[in-house]
């Protein structure tokens, strides 16, 4: 094997970034040079804005460069628009305060604000959420909590390499944002730890999730109202609630979520496989043209479920949903689950799921016993072909 061949990714990137960050490097701004200090104790907060500033108003390609050590970040906004493309290249390591109100009081940490042609490269990020969910799992009065990475009204992103742990809620929030690739990602948080998505989206257009391995304590990946022409492929899932659609129908006017494909992926000991969620109440909404195609199911809860009367808290509407499911695709799923009730579909009265095609699935129960997995329908409609196990309820 050649020398180049034996340099690995993480050697290659912090050759690239010492480069970058040299006198020489006239279009990088290392975040030391504007006084952040890598002792992990050091408030850098106002060292990476200024950095940010001056890559930000660079009229050529620029790169913001973090280098090894521990950085110490409260609540920070990285505003656009830019003048050119950025390079957002971490080789250390960025962690939220002790005190988890220095965050939690903003409901982000780590914000990106109508930012186009942004890069995210590498790194580790550390939002020590431990004492938040403390708070959250005792009932006292705890703040908002923060979401690690924000990606608000920004376009053609990509983020590549990252770690992050622990965040406080979200680990990742997409909104109002297009064009945007996630990939080569690790989302790590305790499964009891409470409403820690590892990827949020809503209002967004052109996601791309994959190669990613996603532990956390609520949903892997979640899409919210108005996510449009999302594709997740290669998605290590568990623990964590699986990968949803929803919840829909918070509100009555809220956008649909529509061409979304989930594929090549594996769900490990997740509370749920793949599911579509909506409150049962009145709504606008919608969930439409959905594939999962191609997943493997290992001692998974609820491999694959519709429910149109969520409620997680026993504060329930009590009303039939408003939101329309039609068009969705179970395909090529096996492996085994932890319930008997391998796949549900509790759609709503008023406005029946319709569509839904299974084909080739084979989901058995673990269990000493051996009974067999169980298809429930209620108000769905729909077709299946190829071998399907449980038997289809449609």
């Amino acid at each position: 094997m050649s020398k180049f061949k034996a340099i690995s990714w993480m050697h290659f990137l912090a050759l690239i970034i010492e480069l970058m960050s040299s006198p020489s490097g006239a279009l990088a701004y290392n975040v030391v040079s504007f006084g952040a200090k890598g002792d992990g104790r050091t408030d850098s907060s106002l060292a990476f804005l200024r950095a940010w500033m001056a890559a930000c108003s660079s009229v050529r390609p620029s790169t913001l460069s973090v280098p090894r050590g521990t950085f110490l970040i409260r609540s920070v906004t990285f505003t656009g628009p830019c003048r050119n493309s950025i390079q957002f290249a971490i080789l250390g390591k960025l962690v939220a305060p002790d005190n988890y109100y220095a965050i939690g009081n903003l409901g982000y940490w780590i914000q990106f604000h109508k930012v186009s042609r942004l890069s995210i490269i590498g790194g580790t990020i550390d939002a020590k959420g431990a004492r938040y969910w403390s708070c959250r799992r005792h009932g006292q009065s705890c703040p908002q909590g923060a979401r690690s990475i924000s990606l608000q009204w920004c376009n053609n992103v990509l983020v590549h390499g990252l770690t992050s742990y622990n965040s406080q809620i979200m680990n990742i929030a997409i909104n109002h944002s297009n064009k945007v690739k996630i990939q080569n990602l690790k989302i790590i948080a305790p499964s009891g730890s409470p409403n820690t998505d590892g990827i949020h989206i809503e209002y967004s257009m052109g996601v791309t999730i994959k190669d990613s391995i996603i532990k956390t304590g609520d949903d892997c990946i979640s899409l919210g109202q108005g996510s449009m022409n999302v594709w997740i492929e290669k998605i290590g899932c568990g623990p964590g609630h699986g990968i949803s659609v929803g919840s829909l129908g918070n509100s009555f006017n809220e956008g649909g979520v529509q061409n979304v494909t989930v594929t090549n992926s594996v769900f490990t000991k997740t509370q749920n496989g793949v599911r579509l969620k909506s409150w049962a109440r009145p709504s606008g909404g919608y969930a439409r043209n959905i594939v999962f195609r191609n997943l493997v199911m290992r001692n998974v809860g609820n491999p694959i479920i519709i429910d149109q009367k969520y409620c997680p808290n026993n504060i329930c509407p009590r009303q039939n949903s408003g939101v329309r499911i039609s068009q969705v695709t179970f395909k090529n799923i096996k492996g085994t689950s932890s319930t008997q009730a391998a796949m549900t579909f509790r759609c709503s009265s008023s406005n029946p799921c319709s569509g839904i095609t299974l084909q080739d699935i084979k989901l058995t129960y673990i269990n000493r016993l051996r009974r067999p997995t169980l298809a429930y329908c209620e108000n769905a409609i729909g077709s299946s072909n190829g071998k399907v196990f449980p038997r289809s309820c449609l």
